[in-house]
């Protein structure tokens, strides 16, 4: 279920402070967050942000395309590493 429009889109407000003072002081550091359930906004843009998938930190480039998104998406928390015991995988023919 969405949120409510009357409401509007959610960021955590520490981060968003901390985007606002980046953008202030033109420097480019890379912002760790734990808010995977944050909107990306219009003015994080051109900044990097770490946000946590459970186990580390996976850092983020944010693009124009994805403001409205949730930072969430684009951290998988789930690594695929194939099948075990596969023949093709193992070489054997």
């Amino acid at each position: 279920m969405s949120r409510s429009l009357k409401k509007g889109p959610f960021v955590e407000p520490r981060l968003l402070e901390r985007v606002e003072v980046m953008n202030k002081s033109g420097e480019k550091r890379v912002i760790k967050t734990w808010s995977r359930r944050s909107t990306i906004f219009p003015v994080m843009v051109g900044l990097t942000i770490a946000v946590h998938n459970g186990l580390k930190h996976v850092p983020i480039y944010i693009t124009e395309d994805m403001v409205g998104h949730k930072l969430g998406e684009f951290s998988p928390t789930r690594t695929y590493k194939g099948h075990a015991g596969s023949e093709k995988s193992s070489g054997l023919r």
